[in-house]
């Protein structure tokens, strides 16, 4: 890996490299996204069965597109029964720590009458995209499924790309299962997201659109986003590790892999303030590459968005940390807790040299779909809040409006809104 000086202009030209992989910088597939949406609205089913037999070669129709009960228990035969006991272990924090998310209503009332509150309402559909070929993620499964049923949400959809025998990838359909999902459709990309987003014959319309998919479909939800609500417009995986001359080379390298091997367009940072932990690093990543089987992929990611940085001190460290804003923080210094007070922007904070990112990704229990592209900076994890909506509830008697409705009129004449003045004062004219 190579090793850089960490000063202002390392950290600005390295954020311009990254922002480089957001998919706001793929203008050019843009029109091929338009194109699909506008043919799945128009044509519905059709359009979505044509897109399926030319993208992913699998005959589907109103007949099949539908995982039925019969194919769940199949996959439930073809999955290791140590690998559905490990799904069945995480559910069960995943669950915990989300329930502790949940909100209530509340109200609060005050003299003359007033009555105020807050309506916490689940939303009644969602949809899940579950990636499908090389990418299969059970675990992304749990995370956006759990808490939606946590929230409370009465219908999730789920959908996920065939292959070309129109089957669907038997870890994903027993880990929706087991999740809660209430319905999986063999179906993916851009069309699955326009498929959701405006409903067919055999797909229904969802309120809001989560899960992470490739550029067609990180741009399909943007496009979308106004007709339904979605989580996030996802970009590559990047972890960022911060450490002194305390932390152990050898799990540093480790985890600094762990999230290379993504994709090319992965990133992998080390802030360090020692150059002797900054050497070992990069050594152990090379020998790492030597038995690792997706080496290819984790070099190029290296090669592309793999940097050392070396500060000077622990305050410059944390500096461009909070700069970078990075989906995964890990902190490996001789007192983590005392930096991780110091953080202000990262997805997720792995605390500590036994807190490594891919205890995040499968168990531990908080959600791991996390922002990126140094979003962290103005978003938050996927949680249970994501999948409700929130009212005002205003009551007020004649007793409380009266001593201040002149104060109402007054303010809403100063915007020239009579109508909203009026609205007010007829309450009180014949009085």
């Amino acid at each position: 890996m190579r090793i850089v000086k960490l000063t202002k202009e390392t950290t600005q030209s390295l954020l311009d490299e990254l922002l480089k992989r957001s998919p706001n910088s793929y203008g050019e597939y843009e029109g091929r996204v338009s194109a699909i949406i506008e043919d799945v609205r128009t044509r519905r089913d059709e359009a979505v069965f044509d897109y399926t037999k030319r993208f992913d070669g699998a005959q589907i129709h109103a007949h099949n597109v539908r995982v039925t009960q019969a194919e769940i228990d199949e996959a439930y035969e073809q999955v290791d029964p140590s690998l559905l006991a490990v799904m069945r272990k995480a559910l069960v924090n995943i669950r915990s720590f989300h329930e502790k998310q949940l909100q209530q209503s509340w109200f609060t009332s005050g003299e003359n009458g007033i009555l105020l509150g807050q309506k916490v309402t689940p939303l009644k559909t969602v949809g899940v995209y579950v990636p499908g070929g090389k990418a299969v993620y059970p675990s992304s499964v749990l995370m956006n499924t759990v808490p939606a049923k946590v929230a409370g949400v009465e219908r999730v959809v789920m959908v996920t790309p065939p292959d070309k025998d129109g089957k669907v990838c038997p870890s994903t359909l027993v880990a929706a299962r087991e999740a809660g999902a209430d319905e999986i459709y063999k179906v993916g990309g851009a069309q699955a997201v326009a498929a959701l987003a405006f409903g067919t014959q055999s797909i229904p319309q969802v309120d809001k659109l989560v899960g992470p998919g490739n550029i067609y479909v990180a741009l399909a939800k943007k496009a979308v986003f106004g007709y339904v609500s979605i989580d996030s417009i996802a970009g590559p995986s990047e972890i960022l590790v911060l450490a002194d001359e305390t932390a152990d080379p050898v799990y540093a390298a480790a985890d600094l892999l762990s999230q290379a091997e993504h994709d090319e367009m992965a990133s992998a940072i080390l802030i360090t303030t020692s150059m002797e932990l900054a050497q070992k690093v990069s050594e152990q990543t090379e020998r790492f590459l030597e038995k690792l089987s997706r080496r290819d992929i984790i070099k190029k990611s290296l090669d592309n968005y793999g940097y050392i940085l070396v500060a000077d001190h622990m305050e410059q460290a944390v500096e461009a940390a909070n700069e970078i804003a990075s989906e995964h923080l890990e902190i490996l210094t001789k007192d983590p807790f005392e930096v991780m007070t110091k953080i202000r922007n990262a997805g997720a904070i792995f605390v500590g040299p036994y807190s490594s990112e891919p205890l995040g990704d499968y168990f531990a229990g908080p959600n791991h779909v996390l922002p990126t592209n140094g979003t962290a900076r103005f978003f938050s994890a996927l949680s249970v809040d994501d999948f409700v909506k929130k009212s005002s509830i205003i009551s007020y008697s004649k007793e409380a409006l009266e001593p201040v409705y002149r104060d109402i009129v007054q303010f809403a004449e100063s915007e020239q809104l009579t109508a909203h003045a009026n609205s007010i004062r007829v309450r009180f004219e014949k009085e």
